[in-house]
């Protein structure tokens, strides 16, 4: 199986527009933060895949001056984007990446990739709190998916239905009709409903640059319970992503 980690990237956020090309620590922006923990990632290309939109021009000039490789496709139909994408790049097994997540844990990207050379499951994720790990607002794990499971999503579900916005939604809502398989969040996260590291608003980037800083400080290879440790010695922090936990629903 060809793996590809493909991101999904755009510049038209509606709360905080052009969030990922922000600058967010050490001079990199946003995305070049997430695709640096990316590459450290074996067996697995990197793909972003963004859409023809002309706001999204930037984004484009701007990955390939780095030598990242890119797609654009549909800007709605983030299924298709996704399916044409692989196609593009020859790939059968994708790593689904929002772009939003620079807290994203790569060795948790390289437990799928694993897991998945041995697995026949159409879907591979992390469950934490009795929910696909999408569902939250860590933004610390990706999820696995076939091509040929997204092939058969598109054919059986009409365009402009959730099933084409979400990419895998259809798929671990439908566990009678796809193979699912899941991998149990640690420990020290279960039950948490009090940290919120992906990003979608002004606020939420302040939050993960001061909390990704002072880590980074204390040690260059921070961990997932690192995180849990410094909010919660950071209550006026954790407060705060309470706070737009609330705000904005997943």
């Amino acid at each position: 199986m060809n793996i590809g980690i493909i991101i999904q990237a755009r510049m038209g956020s509606t709360r905080l527009p052009g969030k990922i090309l922000k600058q967010f620590y050490g001079g990199k922006t946003l995305l070049e933060t997430l695709l640096e923990n990316l590459h450290k990632v074996a067996d697995a290309k990197v793909i972003v895949a963004t859409s023809v939109n002309d706001n999204n021009d930037q984004l484009e000039s701007f990955l390939l001056d780095k030598g990242e490789l890119v797609f654009r496709g549909s800007e709605n139909d983030v299924l298709d984007r996704f399916i044409k994408a692989a196609e593009t790049y020859n790939v059968d097994g994708i790593i689904r990446i929002c772009s939003d997540n620079p807290f994203m844990d790569w060795h948790g990207v390289a437990q799928l990739v694993e897991k998945s050379k041995t697995s026949d499951a159409d879907y591979i994720g992390f469950r934490i709190n009795d929910k696909p790990s999408i569902l939250t607002h860590f933004g610390f794990w990706g999820e696995f998916v076939r091509l040929s499971a997204l092939k058969r999503v598109a054919d059986i579900t009409d365009e402009g239905t959730p099933a084409h916005e979400h990419v895998t939604y259809y798929i671990y809502n439908h566990p009678e009709d796809f193979k699912c398989e899941w991998i149990v969040g640690p420990a020290f996260l279960q039950g948490r409903n009090d940290i919120r590291l992906t990003i979608d608003t002004p606020e939420d980037l302040i939050n993960a640059l001061k909390v990704y800083s002072d880590l980074k400080k204390e040690d260059e290879n921070f961990t997932l319970q690192d995180v849990v440790s410094y909010l919660d010695s950071h209550e006026e922090i954790k407060q705060s992503m309470i706070s737009n936990i609330s705000q904005n629903k997943k």
